[in-house]
C-alpha cells in the first residue's frame, strides 16, 4: 500500500520512523497533563518511533524522587518513568534552567536525564519531526 491509502511503508518495508519529541511543562499532579503526557509517550514508543521526552518548568517535578501523593488522594505515577527503558525511551532530557529555578540538581531525579541549557533545548528541538507539549 502507499502512504495515500494509509500504510507508510518505505522502500524496504521497514516502515517510516519519526522523531518525536514529547515536552513536559506541567506539575505531575492538578491536572491530567502529565499522566496523559505519559500514556501518548508509551504508546507512540510501541510503534517503534524515535521518541524523547523533555521536562521543563514545573515538569521537572514530574521527575523527583519521593513523590507521596496520599495527601491529595491520587495515585503516584512517577515510578512508571523509571519502565522508560523498557519500552527504548532512554532520551530523557531536562532544562537547566528550570531546575536551578526549583532548587533542583540531577540528584533529586528518579532517572537518568541529560541537562541541557535552553539553547542546547532548541537546537535539540529543531532536529524533531514532531513536537508535542503537555
Amino acid at each position: 500500500m502507499s502512504e495515500a491509502a494509509g500504510d507508510f511503508d518505505d522502500e524496504d518495508g521497514s516502515g517510516t520512523i519519526k522523531k518525536f519529541m514529547f515536552l513536559n511543562r506541567k506539575a505531575p499532579y492538578g491536572t491530567v497533563y502529565a499522566l496523559e503526557g505519559l500514556e501518548v509517550v508509551l504508546i507512540t514508543a510501541a510503534f517503534d518511533q524515535d521518541v524523547s521526552m523533555v521536562f521543563m518548568d514545573d515538569g521537572v517535578y514530574q521527575l523527583v524522587k519521593g513523590q507521596n501523593t496520599k495527601a491529595i488522594a491520587m495515585k503516584n505515577f512517577s515510578p512508571t518513568y523509571r519502565a522508560l527503558d523498557g519500552y527504548d525511551i532512554e532520551k530523557l532530557y531536562v532544562e537547566r534552567d528550570s531546575l536551578e529555578m526549583r532548587g533542583l540538581s540531577e540528584d533529586d531525579l528518579l532517572v537518568p536525564v541529560e541537562v541541557l541549557s535552553s539553547a542546547e533545548m532548541q537546537v535539540l528541538m529543531s532536529d524533531q519531526d514532531v513536537v508535542i507539549a503537555f
